[in-house]
């Protein structure tokens, strides 16, 4: 298994010079000073209001999820970070439908800006089931620095890995 496995699809040249800066001891520093804060959010109720906060701003109109919570049986290995589950169930003549978020426990750790990155996604596909031009889209418009936050993510997950 590579040891940049969270960075693969990434330019050469860009996952060679974070390897460089992990062999110096040099990445944590750096990811130190750019992202100095923890994440103050660490009970599931807390992170129910956060996200749904962030839906009630940009997406009115998507369904309500039933239940949002930190789960700590997804796998890291598999690379699952979050998980948006959809359930119908038939409740009398009516048809039921329910949504869940779950988040990885890992984001108690992680800064805030990781953890906004994650409930964004999530929230996206409350509105596009895909990884499309359109998802990812609807991820900058909610978090317009999406792409720089999520390999920010990976280097983070580089490192944890590594150190």
């Amino acid at each position: 298994m590579s040891k940049m496995r969270f960075l693969t699809g990434y330019p050469p040249e860009l996952v060679e010079r974070v390897e460089r800066l992990l062999d110096n001891g040099e990445l944590a520093p750096w990811l130190a000073k750019r992202y100095p804060e923890r994440n103050d959010i660490q009970t599931d109720k807390a992170l129910y209001d956060y996200v749904i906060e962030i839906k009630q701003r940009y997406l009115k109109n998507a369904p309500q999820p039933a239940r949002v919570q930190y789960d700590n049986q997804l796998d890291l290995i598999g690379g699952t970070l979050g998980t948006n589950t959809f359930a119908s169930r038939v409740q009398g003549s009516k048809l039921k439908r329910k949504n869940e978020i779950r988040i990885a426990t890992l984001f108690r750790e992680t800064p805030p800006e990781f953890l906004n990155m994650i409930v964004v996604h999530e929230l996206a596909h409350l509105k596009e089931k895909d990884h499309n031009k359109s998802f990812y889209q609807m991820c900058c418009h909610m978090q317009p620095d999406y792409h720089q936050l999520e390999f920010d993510l990976r280097v983070w997950l580089t490192l944890r890995e590594y150190s």
